[in-house]
């Protein structure tokens, strides 16, 4: 986060009374302002009071699941999303990073990386809301908000793209017409501090061809990776 700027609201979400307590008095020794929730009920009723920039949210837990909780959560200008489970295999991680997480992280987990995890997904959304100088990118029929990380299309509803297909739909209009691989999709999308699992990938992508309709500009080369195949104009 830049300098001056308010603490980070961040809203963990978690059945397990003793980790809640933990990873908020962390969280909050380290400069941000938290509070806690044990279900999806008490979530909503803090959401209804006040935004929050992230919520750390616990996948498994009784009544509604943490699945169920972030499909709700992904709405254009809804907070980031860190999602912990205690089931870590790479199938895990997949569908949370398919339904829409930010983030994801298996429990147990270091509070340090947590912390980091945290910071990483704040700092992007912050720099993409900066515009990179310029708002808006433009390829054939199709705009992408930098700010809001929307993408929209003429007589279609505006859909809102999680930080992994935002990045991954970066790589593509930074490089036009060009094949790329998988393995240099993910090594441009990763970044410094970030993962992005090499089986997810694909189901990334296809979430976000979906979401850019059925006339999606993004091909796919057998054997060789996918290719953008308009020009990008703006920044």
């Amino acid at each position: 986060m830049s300098d001056g700027a308010a603490a980070p609201r961040v809203l963990v979400v978690d059945d397990d009374a003793d980790l809640r307590g933990l990873v908020s008095e962390f969280l909050g020794n380290n400069g941000m302002m938290v509070e806690a929730a044990g279900n999806g009920a008490e979530m909503d009723s803090r959401l209804a009071l006040g935004r929050f920039d992230c919520v750390v949210l616990d996948l498994m837990m009784p009544g509604e699941d943490g699945l169920s909780i972030l499909r709700r959560l992904r709405r254009p200008g809804g907070p980031l999303v860190v999602m912990l489970s205690a089931m870590g295999e790479d199938t895990d991680r997949i569908i949370g990073l398919e339904v829409g997480a930010d983030d994801y992280l298996a429990k147990p987990c270091n509070p340090r990386e947590l912390l980091a995890r945290i910071r990483a997904v704040l700092r992007r959304r912050e720099e993409a809301q900066a515009g990179g100088g310029g708002p808006m990118r433009r390829f054939g029929d199709w705009t992408l908000d930098l700010v809001r990380r929307e993408l929209r299309y003429p007589g279609r509803a505006t859909a809102s793209l999680t930080d992994a297909e935002f990045r991954i739909l970066s790589v593509f209009l930074d490089r036009p017409l060009r094949v790329l691989t998988r393995d240099q999709i993910i090594e441009a999308a990763k970044g410094a501090d970030s993962e992005v699992f090499d089986r997810a990938i694909d189901v990334t992508i296809s979430r976000l061809r979906k979401k850019l309709g059925p006339d999606d500009p993004i091909r796919t080369l057998r054997n060789e990776g996918y290719m953008m195949t308009l020009k990008v104009e703006g920044e």
